[in-house]
């Protein structure tokens, strides 16, 4: 066989190898060694228990989460240990046996984790549920739609509504209640704790807003009352002077006082329809002073108020009217409901926020300790504000 030959051949058998190799028809290769079996658990003793998160809060009928980690001596974690678990008061809160704590009643108690006479405890707070309050002043007027616009916004919110006075344009008469009030806000009646205004006032001393309302609106002779929402306290106050007293030693400010030294809420808030601080077309209202340094003096956090046409957001003001971002209280003017706006004329010191274009309503979420705002805005309007405070 020639040399030429015997190296064709040699090509020739390499060519078929290769084809065989692509065919599939390759010899097979080893398989992949198995992995190494895990290490046996250790059979250390638990030296410590570890539980996440150290502090945790959650709603009555809420639940969240803890978990527990056991470690040895030197901090290395063990597994397959069984932990037990524990309710310090079962009456506040409750846990399974996978550390997933229910609260029951407001309060605050530890929850314990133990494993191999090791343990270690959580403190967990439990809240009342956080509560949605919605609202505005100055609202139905049967010559304008925009009442009807901000009513199609409490449609879309839920929770409790408030008025912050002049509810029904012009009079305040029955026939105003029945046709411009009834069609758009009245939709939410049932829900709804108002405050009385002076236009309120124009009909028989306000008897068609008190018949309206019926038992939320108070007793006709004062026109004011108060209730819980929540966790928060609500007072509603009567701010037409020429109707009712508002100064020293008046009926409605022995009644607040009294309301407010033996309260155990931590937070309060107040509404009402003339603003105590406006820089709208109406200004101050010093007839107010009383009632604002009163509130001041018990700890409120917020008050609201109508009657000026627009939206103003004040910082929290000491009883002169003085920022105290400390122990002052927060003034917010939400004349937006659907009577005509006017322009702001001069801007006060501690005026932080002002809009006097845009219908709207205020959204609060009154929680266990704080609160959020929110100006929501009519549809095709864009301004809003919002916000958050803790109660001191």
């Amino acid at each position: 066989m020639s040399r030429r030959w015997r190296g064709a051949h040699g090509a020739l058998a390499i060519g078929i190898a290769v084809l065989a190799a692509a065919c599939g028809d390759a010899p097979p290769t080893a398989p992949d060694p198995d992995p190494p079996p895990p290490p046996p658990p250790s059979t250390a003793p638990v030296a410590s228990v570890a539980v996440t998160p150290g502090m945790a809060s959650v709603e009555i009928a809420a639940q969240v989460q803890l978990t527990a980690a056991t470690m040895d001596s030197a901090g290395q974690l063990l597994t397959g240990r069984a932990v037990a678990w524990s309710s310090a008061d079962p009456a506040i809160s409750t846990v399974d046996s996978t550390g997933l704590v229910t609260g029951v009643a407001r309060g605050s108690m530890y929850v314990r984790a133990s494993s191999e006479g090791q343990a270690d405890s959580a403190l967990v707070s439990i809240l009342i549920p956080a509560e949605t309050f919605v609202g505005a002043g100055d609202i139905a007027d049967c010559t304008t739609p925009d009442d009807e616009r901000t009513a199609d916004l409490l449609d879309q919110i839920p929770g409790t509504v408030f008025t912050l006075g002049d509810n029904a344009y012009e009079d305040g008469t029955a026939t105003e209640f029945t046709n411009c009030y009834e069609p758009t806000w009245g939709r939410h009646k049932a829900r709804t704790y108002p405050s009385i205004g002076n236009h309120d006032y124009k009909t028989l001393n306000g008897q068609p807003y008190f018949d309206y309302y019926g038992a939320n609106a108070g007793d006709p002779a004062e026109g004011w009352y108060s209730f819980v929402l929540g966790a928060w306290k609500i007072i509603v106050l009567n701010s037409n002077d020429t109707k009712v007293g508002v100064g020293p030693g008046s009926a409605q400010v022995t009644w607040l006082r009294a309301e407010l030294e033996n309260d155990p809420h931590e937070c309060t808030l107040a509404y009402w329809h003339h603003p105590r601080f406006s820089s709208g077309f109406h200004g101050d209202d010093p007839a107010l002073g009383t009632l604002w340094e009163t509130l001041v003096e018990f700890g409120a956090e917020l008050a609201l108020a109508g009657h000026d046409h627009s939206y103003e957001r004040f910082a929290a003001m000491d009883g002169n009217g003085v920022a105290d971002p400390v122990a002052g209280m927060r003034h917010i003017v939400v004349g937006t409901g659907g009577r005509f706006l006017r322009p702001h004329v001069i801007a006060g010191s501690t005026s932080e926020v002002r809009n006097s274009d845009t219908f709207g309503v205020m959204k609060l979420t009154l929680r266990d300790g704080s609160y959020d705002w929110e100006f929501v805005p009519v549809a095709g309007q864009t301004f809003t504000d919002s916000g958050s405070e803790v109660c001191h």
